[in-house]
């Protein structure tokens, strides 16, 4: 069943989403074509938008009464002509404060998410692989205000002829018309290789986040169940239920970010962290279609257009499908303070 309005896209499913389905069947959507909920808004905006300067195109965006086909179409008018947000040598990242912090979910709170996140195809391990609730001490780090674009992923791969070129880039073109929209289809192993580029051109400690600091960068220590609070919100993401199926340039969703500033950590694109999966200490280890494909995985997290709300929580623990092309893997910056003793 299908529920649709014009503030989002709300599909029901009778039973846990499984490798058999195809990817529409996934994503709840119908074998024909359906159109994304502001497609027919997008070429009118455009007209008036593209007349808009550089300045004003970023206050449409950082607005919080901006619509959000409006903050769409500003943001691509952005990537055509120039978005001053991105640097790809010097990123905009944001100082978290090193402190003893709680991650994880407590065993007692499993039923009651599956609870509030019913008809949604989910399987209670996936949920499981959250707990137990446990803390963990942070040294100070930087973590990037928004995911590596496709930009970005250009200058690397110019400068140093890596191999891997995303394949949502078609026909291996890099995609001027989404350079401010964040990176996807990657390996993780390309994320660490970016990640070592950008250090190494720099002199500065770029890295992956681990779990632990991407999961406290977006839940806060009032550890909240998406970036922005404890209620979902489909207007402060991009996830299925936004009805998009697509990406968006970083940095639309204002009132979206965490507590520290930190955008687009919920939806628009999955991101991988440092970490392969491993049970937290004294959780169990669940052995599910991830583990199955690949043995040892990296994790990742966050959610995207093609995931539901329920991978835009700030614990949900998930990874890469390669029979899927519903997993919209990509990633952002983290920076060590101090070097890393080992």
């Amino acid at each position: 069943m299908v529920q649709t309005n014009p503030i989002g896209y709300w599909p029901e499913f009778e039973s846990v989403l499984c490798g058999d389905m195809t990817d529409r069947e996934r994503l709840g959507l119908p074998d024909y074509y359906v159109a994304d909920r502001l497609a027919s808004y997008q070429q009118a905006l455009f007209e008036v938008l593209r007349a808009l300067s550089v300045p004003e195109l970023l206050a449409k965006i950082e607005a919080a009464d901006t619509k959000l086909a409006e903050k769409i179409v500003a943001g691509n008018v952005l990537a055509l002509i120039g978005d001053p947000r991105i640097h790809t040598l010097q990123p905009e990242m944001i100082t978290i404060t090193g402190s003893l912090v709680t991650v994880g979910l407590p065993e007692s709170a499993v039923t009651e998410v599956l609870g509030r996140f019913d008809k949604l195809g989910l399987n209670e391990n996936w949920i499981r692989k959250e707990c137990p609730e446990h803390q963990v001490n942070l040294e100070t780090y930087r973590i990037g205000k928004y995911p590596v674009t496709n930009q970005e992923y250009r200058d690397f791969l110019l400068d140093s002829h890596y191999s891997e070129i995303p394949s949502s880039w078609a026909f291996r073109r890099y995609p001027i018309e989404r350079a401010n929209h964040p990176v996807y289809t990657l390996s993780a192993q390309a994320c660490d290789a970016y990640a070592q580029w950008l250090a190494t051109k720099t002199g500065r400690l770029f890295r992956l986040p681990t779990e632990a600091e991407w999961e406290f960068a977006a839940a806060g220590p009032e550890q909240r169940e998406f970036p922005w609070g404890h209620d979902f919100d489909v207007n402060l993401t991009n996830c299925c239920e936004t009805g998009l199926f697509d990406s968006t340039p970083v940095g639309l969703f204002t009132g979206g970010q965490s507590c520290f500033g930190v955008f687009d950590l919920a939806g628009n694109v999955e991101e991988y962290v440092a970490d392969d999966y491993l049970p937290y200490q004294g959780g169990p280890v669940i052995d599910d279609h991830l583990s199955q494909i690949h043995g040892v995985y990296r994790v990742a997290r966050g959610g995207s257009f093609a995931r539901f709300r329920d991978l835009a929580r700030t614990r949900r623990r998930h990874g890469h499908n390669p029979r899927s092309i519903t997993y919209a893997m990509g990633f952002r910056l983290a920076e060590s303070i101090t070097p890393i003793l080992i």
